[in-house]
């Protein structure tokens, strides 16, 4: 039944899906204020978004917290900027929850950004649109702004590498792409300081597996104990070696390592900060009901809670629901699975955790209408 309801939700009328940034535009209505943001697309444009319109953009006013219980409504109220990073385990269905997370914003009437930092890049095929070539895309069949971005791994590396060797030379390039995350935060630091961005007030991240994430967690203090150490070791080399440059005609480029050191140190404090803003920031962890994905989970909240790294829920996805068929190993999976999730409950890192529970669905996560059914099941 289930699948029959969505394949014909899914029968949309091409004609019915909103292919330009103007069909993403509400219209007021008696009950329902609209207010104008402050900057038109034209600035959006600038972000190299594909079909790019001037049409200024108007959202719907946002939710108010009615029940202050509720899981949802906490992350929908206020107009503020909001980033969410949801990561786990590879293979727990981080991609779906962050997409249909996305999708939900949207429809609240937040304009929303939705990133995929994981190189396995399955965001395109939740929202079935190439999102690959590395510039914000419009998602199509929704009647609110969303736009969706995956990092292209190998063309963020070059674009940093390119920037490392004009902005610093080798020194900062090697550092960085030895850590393999440079990339990555140069990325987030984009959207936190350019006010092209300045009216997405939802940013969702879909981060990489758990081992990448904690290597970009523990970065910024990593760089604030050591770039210092770095900077004096070059100066010494750029020093003794002042001689020789000098008549190269290089001396000026060695005297500006050091400066660029430390601007690198000011912006992964920036990132470190970002992670730690409970005001701003969460990060959500999704797992799955097997002992091994739980054990990680338990492991990566550890690890948040040293960087100080807010958490307040824990999706536990893919949970068989009972037989009712006499199916032997449904039932037995199912027992497996609730001994999982007893595991969680006593779990010291993830006891006090917000659990929500989300049911193993009779078909695939991909398309709006799916991600609006999956939204209306986790994002309760």
């Amino acid at each position: 039944m289930l699948s029959r309801c969505l394949r014909s939700i899914s029968r949309i009328p091409g004609n019915l899906i909103p292919i330009t940034l103007s069909h993403y535009i509400p219209k007021p209505q008696n009950n329902i204020p609209c207010h104008r943001i402050t900057a038109s697309l034209t600035s959006v444009s600038a972000l190299t978004c594909k079909r790019p319109n001037t049409v200024p953009l108007q959202v719907r006013s946002v939710a108010t917290i009615v029940d202050p219980a509720a899981r949802f409504d906490e992350m929908v109220i206020g107009p503020q900027r909001k980033y969410y990073f949801l990561g786990g385990k590879g293979g727990v269905g981080k991609t779906s929850c962050a997409a249909s997370l996305a999708v939900k914003f949207a429809d609240h009437g937040h304009p929303t950004i939705v990133i995929s930092t994981d190189p396995a890049h399955s965001l395109s095929d939740s929202f079935a649109q190439d999102l690959a070539g590395g510039d914000l895309v419009p998602i199509e069949g929704l009647n609110s702004p969303l736009f969706a971005l995956e990092i292209n791994p190998e063309k963020a590396k070059e674009d940093f590498r390119t920037s490392s060797q004009k902005n610093g030379g080798s020194a900062v390039k090697d550092f960085m792409n030895n850590m393999g995350l440079g990339m990555l935060a140069d990325q987030v630091m984009q959207f936190v300081e350019s006010p092209q961005y300045s009216i997405f007030s939802r940013i969702v991240l879909d981060t990489a597996p758990t081992g990448h994430t904690l290597r970009l967690l523990s970065l910024p203090d990593f760089l604030d104990a050591s770039i210092g150490k770095i900077m004096k070791f070059k100066q010494k080399l750029a020093s003794a070696a002042s001689a020789f440059k000098s008549v190269l005609g290089k001396a000026a480029e060695q005297q500006d390592v050091p400066d660029k050191l430390q601007q690198l140190r000011e912006r992964m404090t920036k990132v470190r900060d970002l992670f730690r803003d409970s005001n701003a920031t969460e990060f959500v962890i999704v797992t799955i009901p097997s002992v091994m994905a739980i054990n990680e989970s338990s492991r990566l909240h550890a690890s948040l809670r040293k960087e100080c790294v807010p958490v307040h829920r824990l999706i536990v996805n893919q949970i068989l629901p009972p037989s009712v068929s006499g199916c032997k190993f449904c039932t037995t999976k199912r027992k497996d699975q609730m001994r999982a999730i007893d595991m969680i409950r006593t779990d010291p890192e993830l006891a006090n955790l917000r659990i929500i529970e989300a049911d193993l669905v009779d078909l695939e996560i991909r398309g709006v209408p799916a991600l609006k059914f999956m939204g209306d099941i986790v994002w309760r």
